[in-house]
């Protein structure tokens, strides 16, 4: 079976206004690209109550879960200890987490042209982005190598927890989908038909709509009211989405229920 597939952003910044949040529609482009969609989104701010509160929902279900944001090393980073929290475990470093560290801290002393000194404080203290809830796996940053971490929960489940940095987090949970859910691919895999109905009540079309639902199970009916459309004025975008097949014999019958009701209609579209 194919898991429902989560998504967790975390972060004052979402929450505030100060930043948009891109992490959602890029999610969804990663999966639409594989087959695959999107189940649902839970955005939260800085706080350690909520953020375990989230994690020990996400841990207990079989849902795949990603999590961006506040896995670094600052005082308003709290997602490394919150997830810990949450599976009740302690937090550890994890020896390949600080090798990568060390790598990258290198690497920066060499581009600056400077001694690296591992025993300096800052350097110490950069090592507490490599500590992770006991268990961790490792996800790789192709960026500048400050690694992320899975964890498994309770439920089946996992967690996979990225920065909040697009640049870093995008490859991760693009390196994540192809390493370990290539099985759930599926090209082609779902297709949306639809048709502009103008002027009409969504109350007027819903029990057309349950019982195409209830015919055809797998597909979903789906409306999308608008009521100042720059073309079509007041319409509602009603359709199916589902399993090619499935789909288009639902659409089918959508359309020949149509016929009972004294409609215009605008465009069909097919996505």
């Amino acid at each position: 079976m194919t898991p429902t597939f989560g998504l967790i952003i975390i972060g004052d910044e979402i929450m505030s206004g100060k930043r948009q949040d891109k992490h959602m529609p890029k999610v969804i482009e990663l999966m639409t690209a594989r087959g695959l969609s999107l189940g649902w989104t839970e955005y939260v701010g800085d706080s350690p109550e909520r953020i375990t509160a989230t994690l020990k929902r996400a841990f207990a279900s079989a849902d795949v879960v990603f999590s961006c944001g506040g896995i670094g090393a600052t005082p308003d980073d709290h997602t490394r200890q919150c997830a810990a929290k949450a599976l009740g475990v302690p937090l550890a470093l994890h020896p390949e987490a600080k090798r990568l560290i060390q790598e990258r801290m290198q690497d920066t002393a060499k581009e600056q042209g400077v001694p690296y000194e591992p025993d300096r404080p800052d350097n110490v203290h950069r090592l507490n982005m490599g500590v992770f809830p006991e268990g961790a796996a490792i996800i790789r940053n192709p960026y500048n190598k400050i690694p992320g971490f899975s964890c498994s929960g309770a439920g089946g489940g996992a967690v996979h927890f990225v920065p909040g940095f697009p640049v870093m987090a995008w490859p991760m949970i693009e390196s994540v989908l192809d390493s370990q859910y290539s099985a759930h691919f599926r090209r082609n895999a779902y297709i949306e038909k639809s048709v502009i109905v103008l002027g009409a009540m969504e109350a007027t079309l819903t029990p057309l709509m349950e019982s195409i639902e209830a015919a055809h199970p797998g597909v979903k009916v789906f409306s999308l009211p608008s009521v100042d459309h720059p073309q079509w004025g007041r319409h509602i975008e009603l359709g199916v989405k589902g399993e090619p097949a499935d789909a288009e014999r639902a659409y089918l019958d959508l359309r020949q229920g149509l016929k009972a009701f004294p409609l215009e209609y605008g465009p069909e579209l097919v996505r």
